[in-house]
């Protein structure tokens, strides 16, 4: 005697012959990432039924669409994670030795190439030094000497001795100041786009939170998958 068991998802499974005795059952379960099937054979039938009504598989046997939905995500999350705990950390130590700063724009004068919200990555002068073209960041001042704010301009002519002349791309005319090497706290090396405007103290009130929860989320995933 030859029956059909499973068709087309997992391939044409058979049984073959005939049992021996008249109450024995064998319970046949195939999964793959489509999902699990699981059948009880007698003698007479083949009855559709679940797995878990009879045996509790190993979990690394049986992987459902879903459970291999929720790992991909798994570990989308904690690589996610890892890499901007990495950047963090990187950050902070290059931050914290003055090798590298970072400042937040807050103004349109330099749209299109920085816009407002942009944060900037700056090298000591000391390491890259500043000419024409370069976006530096300075101290503007008053004619006593007392610091105004902090620009992020493009320098468009001068020289270290004499001072620089700096624009804002989207000023209509350069500074009034020209800054010197002692001005200059750094000159832009990358922009990072639009994160600026998350790095708000309200913004972090929301974002910390939740980033914590993902992580202790995906964190329990993991357990129990």
């Amino acid at each position: 005697m030859e029956r059909e068991i499973f068709v087309n998802e997992y391939d044409d499974v058979k049984i073959v012959g005939e049992s021996e005795f008249p109450d024995s059952k064998i319970l046949l379960t195939m999964s793959n990432v489509l999902g699990e099937k699981t059948v009880l054979i007698t003698p007479h039938e083949v009855i559709e039924s679940k797995a878990k009504m009879f045996v509790q598989a190993p979990k690394e046997r049986v992987v459902t669409g879903t459970a291999a939905a929720t790992r991909r995500g798994v570990t989308v999350v904690k690589f996610v994670g890892y890499v901007l705990s990495a950047i963090l950390i990187t950050f902070a130590g290059l931050s914290a030795t003055g090798v590298m700063k970072a400042r937040i724009v807050l103004t349109g004068s330099m749209i299109p190439t920085i816009n407002p919200g942009d944060i900037v990555l700056l090298a000591k002068p000391t390491t890259l030094q500043p000419h024409i073209g370069s976006i530096v960041a300075y101290t503007a001042r008053r004619f006593d000497g007392s610091p105004v704010a902090t620009f992020t301009h493009r320098i468009i002519s001068g020289d270290p001795q004499n001072g620089f002349v700096v624009k804002g791309d989207a000023n209509p005319s350069p500074d009034v100041q020209h800054p010197k090497i002692p001005d200059i706290s750094g000159v832009v090396f990358f922009t990072i786009p639009f994160i600026g405007k998350i790095l708000t103290p309200k913004m972090l009130i929301i974002f910390v939170p939740v980033i914590v929860g993902l992580w202790f989320i995906a964190d329990a995933l993991k357990s129990d998958g």
